[in-house]
């Protein structure tokens, strides 16, 4: 009996030790907590944002995705991309999700967040926009009111390429219970503009590249259209002939010939102040007056007063073209020349001397209601040679110039081809032997019988 009561005794101490230990001990097996890898959907973001923007035919456009893809990341109300205007200093804005009006302003670069993380080349997060004044300028209010729109927190991550700040990435207000960024945020945002910067600076270069390549063809084609108003040499037996090499696409040099009437003929000569287009517009006006007035009036000195007053109304101040103009009488043996501050040209007579025609009044667009002279001299199987400063200027590789005598030389050494061909082997000649052409070759010449 004794031993039965034991038994029992044990069996409740063990129930009773049982009930205790799974009150305290035991509990119902939970299920485990999913956590979301977000370093994993940060780095299919980058990813997926660098592809679109490496791949881009439309920057603006992709932009906007890009900017769609971050506010679902980040989960933000608004987001937009301000570039710095160099010129004004403002920020501009290209692209904007969810914030309407901003193309319409511009905003100082020295001003709010945007300004303070150009400065500091570095992603800001403001917290609460009306509590910490420290980070936040009364221009993001004003903006909120232009726009219709209520800022609570901002991301600002500026936009930097080989160090230099091109402009800015900016989310506005998390869209959560306090509508505040936090830290991570800020991380990710400063991570996300590294590719979109690049992108951008990118799509820039390619837009310069496309502009720069429509104005070299632009150029070039300014560069067929002078080649145009210039004369063609003659292969048969004509006694003026000329030839221009630019120094670049275009020129600031101009020669025009024809035949008047039988056995007279009319030309001119002239040089542009200045290099490139500007030059080679005043050129263009120059010859095509030229042109235009020496098939009616045969007086080199009238020609010279009227394209005198005319450059002078219509050419920019500094701006001066030289120009000799000058007829042929074949019959007469005579030359009648009126020059306009031109080099002096050379004359080679069939003695083998040279002789200069220093006769000159000042260039053309100096001063308006200047009087030229003109000049009658006697020309009989000599080679009149007209020519530019950049054919006496032009340098050998120790820097010293042609000159008038270094030039001289040429013209005797080719003195009996025929005169276009002449001033090709001259020209030929010159570049050939090393000198450095700085600036336009030309060179006409005459020859009187």
């Amino acid at each position: 009996m004794n031993n039965d009561l034991h038994k029992a005794d044990n069996i409740q101490k063990k129930n009773e030790f049982q009930i205790i230990n799974n009150m305290f001990f035991s509990s119902k097996k939970k299920d485990p907590i999913k956590v979301i890898d977000t370093k994993n959907q940060d780095l299919e973001l980058i990813t997926k944002m660098n592809q679109e923007l490496a791949r881009s035919l439309d920057l603006t456009e992709t932009l906007q995705d890009s900017l769609e893809l971050i506010i679902k990341r980040i989960n933000a109300q608004a987001a937009n991309i301000f570039l710095i205007e160099e010129k004004k200093q403002v920020f501009q804005c290209i692209a904007s999700k969810y914030q309407s009006y901003l193309e319409d302003f511009e905003i100082p670069i020295t001003q709010g967040v945007m300004g303070k993380a150009v400065y500091n080349k570095k992603c800001i997060r403001v917290g609460d926009v009306r509590k910490d004044v420290r980070e936040i300028a009364e221009f993001y209010f004003d903006l909120d009111n232009k726009t219709n729109f209520t800022t609570y927190s901002v991301l600002c991550a500026p936009l930097i390429v080989s160090d230099e700040c091109i402009g800015v990435i900016h989310c506005l207000n998390k869209k959560s219970q306090s509508k505040l960024f936090e830290e991570n945020d800020r991380k990710l945002l400063e991570t996300l503009s590294g590719p979109v910067a690049l992108a951008i600076r990118n799509a820039k270069m390619a837009k310069d590249m496309v502009v720069k390549n429509r104005i070299q063809k632009e150029i070039e084609i300014v560069g067929e259209i002078q080649k145009t108003l210039l004369s063609k040499n003659s292969n048969g037996n004509f006694p003026i002939a000329g030839i221009n090499i630019p120094a670049k696409v275009v020129s600031g040099d101009f020669y025009n010939f024809s035949e008047i009437s039988e056995g007279i003929y009319g030309f001119g000569v002239a040089d542009v102040s200045g290099k490139g287009i500007k030059s080679s517009l005043l050129m263009s006006k120059a010859s095509s007056l030229y042109r235009c007035l020496s098939k009616t009036i045969f007086s080199p000195a009238k020609l010279l007063n009227i394209l005198n007053n005319e450059i002078c109304e219509t050419t920019t101040r500094g701006m001066f073209v030289t120009m000799l103009i000058g007829i042929y009488n074949k019959s007469k043996k005579e030359l009648l020349l009126s020059n306009a501050g031109h080099e002096p040209p050379l004359i080679y007579s069939y003695d083998k001397k040279f002789t200069n025609f220093t006769d000159a009044g000042p260039p053309l667009g100096i001063a308006p209601k200047v009087e030229f002279v003109e000049k009658r001299i006697s020309f009989e199987k000599s080679s009149m040679y007209i020519f530019t400063d950049g054919i006496t200027e032009i340098r050998d590789q120790k820097g010293d110039m042609l000159g008038p005598e270094g030039f001289q030389n040429y013209i005797s050494k080719y003195q009996n081809i025929k005169n276009n061909e002449r001033l090709q082997k001259i020209i030929e000649d010159l570049i050939s032997s090393g000198r450095i052409q700085k600036d336009d070759l030309t060179i006409v010449t005459v020859d009187g019988e």
